[in-house]
């Protein structure tokens, strides 16, 4: 039997390998989407944090043609569904930098997993990738971890006709004899999850009135109705910017996808939703600010193991609850209320600091997040919690978090002890019952 490495994340324990680090991805696709093939070439620069006689990277149902490592051929590759593991012609130092260069081919497919599908899928006519937590490896070779943040450059050609979004800055789009070449630059440390391409008939709009650029892709009949509910994005960005500290990325852009999708999905400067989010009438805006608080909690934030997701979607569920209360609806406190009721109602088994790799996406771990942060505002105050979420976004900018340096941060901004917002806290997340409200 297979040995896991002690090291791994115990949610994801066949994925990553801390025996090295990323720092930065260069990847060339050129894609078919009438045929869903794709030839493409990967270099990862990374970093030995030991002694290297081997290079495992995640890679799931492509075909590696050839693996160079610091320009020679890799001595040996062993090609696994989820694995290639490179043996380089010269051992690797402990400390040393490298760069892997692996041309890979094939039919990029989801993978199945206990949360559904993940990673590179067809729609009806394109691509959607989202890869929370594990899909990262259906279209690139990575280290895929949550902790292993690089900075990347996309190049992906396909055909003509089609719109492609992915992170980071769009630098060119050419024309060649292939179709259309698209290439985006992640200046940030970005998580391998969190990256993305987007493959469609869209068109753009600009959403005008804030100080962060906002983009919205769109299908061509979806123009005004999306324009109406993405209208306010600025405005949620002027309000997280006051609650959360400085936008962390130097734009936003949405995809509504000309297909039906089961919920919005975030991505690293990015937001993905299905046309049926859409309806001209501002009736998801909970989902949209949910999305957007992402961007500080998650994708420039990012938990170090998945264990910690709470820290990402009970922020991000918190987020929901400021925006009713900046626009004049349900207030934090009706809407804690609200669900600490319908937690009441459900079973008392979840503790969410640590809820299981199975049961990382509950409902409970969102609104149990979300009323461990009410209980805390209510009890250091509006003026300490707003420094305490400024606090966690300007020290783990770009970079990864604990529950641990959470409540460090809160701790500071109250002028209180650790111990002390544990007390607050603690009952939410490290127990299963449904304390009260302060």
């Amino acid at each position: 039997m297979k040995q896991t490495d002690p090291a791994a994340d115990p949610y994801t324990p066949h994925s990553g390998d801390r025996r090295w680090s990323s720092r930065h991805h260069d990847l060339h696709l050129d894609y078919r989407v009438a045929t869903n093939r794709l030839d493409a070439t990967a270099t990862v620069t990374a970093v030995a944090n030991e002694p290297l006689d081997k290079v495992v990277l995640d890679l799931h149902g492509l075909s590696v043609d050839r693996v160079d490592v610091d320009g020679v051929r890799a001595k040996k590759v062993s090609v696994g569904t989820h694995k290639t593991t490179v043996t380089p012609a010269t051992p690797i130092a402990a400390g040393a930098e490298f760069a892997v260069h692996v041309r890979y081919r094939g039919a990029p497919r989801p993978l199945r997993s206990p949360w559904g599908t993940l990673g590179w899928e067809e729609l009806t006519d394109g691509v959607i990738v989202a890869s929370q937590p594990i899909g990262a490896p259906s279209w690139f070779p990575c280290n895929d971890r949550p902790d292993d943040k690089a900075t990347y450059r996309i190049e992906l050609t396909c055909e003509a006709g089609y719109d492609v979004v992915a992170n980071g800055e769009l630098l060119g789009r050419d024309r060649t004899a292939r179709g259309t070449r698209w290439t985006f630059a992640v200046t940030e440390p970005m998580a391998t999850y969190l990256a993305t391409v987007q493959i469609g008939r869209y068109r753009t709009t600009t959403i005008r009135g804030g100080d962060v650029p906002v983009t919205l892709h769109h299908p061509a009949d979806l123009t005004t109705a999306a324009k109406t509910d993405f209208g306010r994005v600025p405005e949620m960005i002027a309000l997280f910017t006051d609650r959360f500290g400085p936008y962390p990325f130097a734009e936003y852009g949405v995809v509504v996808t000309d297909d039906e999708l089961e919920i919005p999905l975030e991505a690293h400067g990015l937001a993905v939703f299905g046309r049926n989010h859409v309806d001209g009438a501002h009736g998801t805006d909970r989902l949209i600010a949910h999305e957007l608080a992402h961007q500080w909690f998650g994708n420039s934030v990012t938990l170090g193991q998945w264990r910690d997701i709470w820290l990402h979607e009970g922020f991000a569920c918190y987020a929901e609850w400021l925006w009713s209360e900046h626009r004049g609806g349900a207030t934090a406190d009706d809407l804690a209320t609200e669900h600490r009721a319908g937690l009441l109602e459900q079973p008392p088994d979840l503790v969410i600091a640590d809820p299981g790799a199975r049961d990382m996406f509950d409902d409970r771990v969102y609104k149990r997040g979300a009323l461990a942060l009410h209980a805390l505002r209510r009890t250091i105050g509006d003026q300490a919690f707003t420094v305490g979420l400024r606090t966690i976004t300007e020290r783990h900018r770009h970079g990864t978090v604990t529950t641990t340096e959470v409540v460090d941060a809160f701790a500071t901004a109250a002028g209180s002890t650790p111990a002390a917002v544990l007390l607050t806290i603690g009952p939410w997340i490290d127990e299963p019952g449904v304390p009260g409200l302060p």
